[in-house]
């Protein structure tokens, strides 16, 4: 989501944001110089832009600017965070329906691709489908549907309400398209979602941050070292190879650079003293390496493709480095545009992956699952609650900090292990819980 207002007064935060060439987005005319990233039709195409504002002119000054790049340009009606409510945008604008027809409606009759519009649920079934309607009459093409209400965020978020979203689509002209969000937090909620809802698509935003292979079918062939295959037809992408193929992108796309030579990824059955020493000698290069004198010494790079890595990076290895806090410290003292900092990282991980396939490979095939907890009636749980029932417990959650939420929660505080904005919990139906496989943290899905 990106600001309409200083997206279109400020040539340094558009470079910041958005890079359809190596040459500054100064001029609204499609420039000559080559493709590169941002709307490349080679690697990044269908492309929506979305930003959130207030104003018409705003949005369509800045639309103009990446439209020659894109698909189709996105106004965000759903964003419920505190910034949102003092910078009047997002779901805050829901009230205001008259500010949000005029913005669609200029982007509609003005911008040469198309306008669409993310949304959330109202109180009402009624109030929604004419909140739905109205934005449609202002000329949306696509409609994604969030179905949580603006106040389900923290403790409230709750699951979202697909039977809102099915009642759209029951109401609404045939013709309408209608994208699902909310409560997609492994690949298996897809097609349940699609089924529940009669949506056309599916959008996930955090859940992909955290799984970037939500939308991804597992490997044509038998591919061990990318994939693991469980017991009753479980598998995901293992996170090493993910962090691998991420990495490989960076270099590539945005260096314009081949990626580092590297073995092949572990599976049990290979030589496991050479696989250890390989990447025990490229962690000995962070250990030896003067970190004083990387501080002084480093010059950060503002590519807004290496800005983020670190976030990124955390995202996708949230349950991995809840346990391996070797890991968690390494990659926080990785800076900006260090790669060879974050390939020492791809190392630790690795042989954390390599331990955790041979544990799983030596456990009793009938080992003995550990005790469920009381259960809690349905009726006395909290949303929180009531998406663990569902999904059996967060994927974030060691046993351990599960207990310690309980006893937080109970106490009344506020404080959160993540700070939701958008979607509830994710992944938590494979990882870290016992007498389940895979292990913690190394199987993505």
């Amino acid at each position: 989501m990106l600001h309409a207002r200083l997206f279109q007064e400020s040539p340094k935060f558009r470079d910041e944001h958005f890079q359809p060439t190596r040459s500054s987005l100064v001029a609204k005319e499609k420039s000559s110089s080559p493709a590169w990233l941002d709307g490349n039709p080679e690697h990044d195409r269908p492309l929506f832009v979305q930003f959130c504002a207030n104003k018409p002119d705003d949005l369509l000054e800045a639309a103009q600017y990446v439209a020659p790049y894109c698909d189709a340009v996105d106004l965000n009606l759903g964003c419920p965070q505190g910034i949102a409510r003092s910078g009047h945008y997002g779901a805050f604008l829901q009230e205001h329906w008259d500010t949000i027809y005029k913005m669609i409606n200029r982007l509609h009759d003005e911008l040469s691709v198309p306008v669409t519009a993310k949304m959330r649920i109202l109180e009402t079934r009624e109030k929604t489908l004419d909140y739905a309607k109205m934005i449609l009459s202002a000329g949306a093409s696509i409609l994604t549907v969030h179905g949580r209400r603006r106040e389900q965020k923290g403790h409230n978020t709750g699951l979202a309400d697909w039977s809102m979203i099915r009642y759209l689509r029951d109401n609404l002209p045939a013709e309408t398209v209608i994208f699902a969000n909310g409560n997609i937090l492994n690949s298996g909620d897809i097609q349940a979602c699609l089924a529940a809802t009669g949506a056309d698509g599916i959008m996930s935003a955090e859940g992909n941050l955290s799984d970037p292979t939500i939308f991804a079918e597992p490997p044509k062939e038998y591919s061990p070292r990318e994939y693991w295959y469980g017991p009753e037809g479980k598998g995901g992408y293992r996170v090493d190879a993910v962090f691998r193929r991420y990495l490989d992108i960076i270099h590539k796309y945005t260096l314009g650079q081949s990626p580092p030579e590297r073995s092949p990824l572990y599976v049990p059955g290979d030589d496991k003293l050479k696989y250890t020493q390989e990447r025990n000698a490229t962690k000995s290069e962070d250990q030896t390496f003067n970190s004083k004198k990387r501080k002084r010494d480093y010059k950060p790079k503002a590519d807004p493709n290496l800005k983020p890595m670190q976030g990124h990076l955390f995202q996708l290895l949230r349950p991995l480095v809840s346990v391996h806090t070797d890991i968690r410290d390494a990659l926080g003292r990785t800076r900006c545009g260090d790669m060879e900092g974050f390939e020492r990282v791809l190392s630790m991980v690795e042989l954390a992956v390599m331990q955790g396939l041979d544990g799983e490979a030596s456990q009793a095939p009938n080992e003995t699952p550990a005790p469920q907890e009381d259960p809690v009636a349905e009726e006395d749980m909290t949303p929180k609650q009531k998406t663990e029932l569902k999904y059996k417990r967060p994927w974030w959650l060691s046993k351990k900090e599960k207990a310690k939420l309980a006893l937080e929660e109970a106490a009344e505080t506020k404080k959160e292990p993540i700070q939701r904005s958008d979607d509830s919990p994710k992944e938590p139906s494979s990882h870290n819980t016992a007498g389940e496989l895979p292990k913690a943290a190394l199987v993505c899905g």
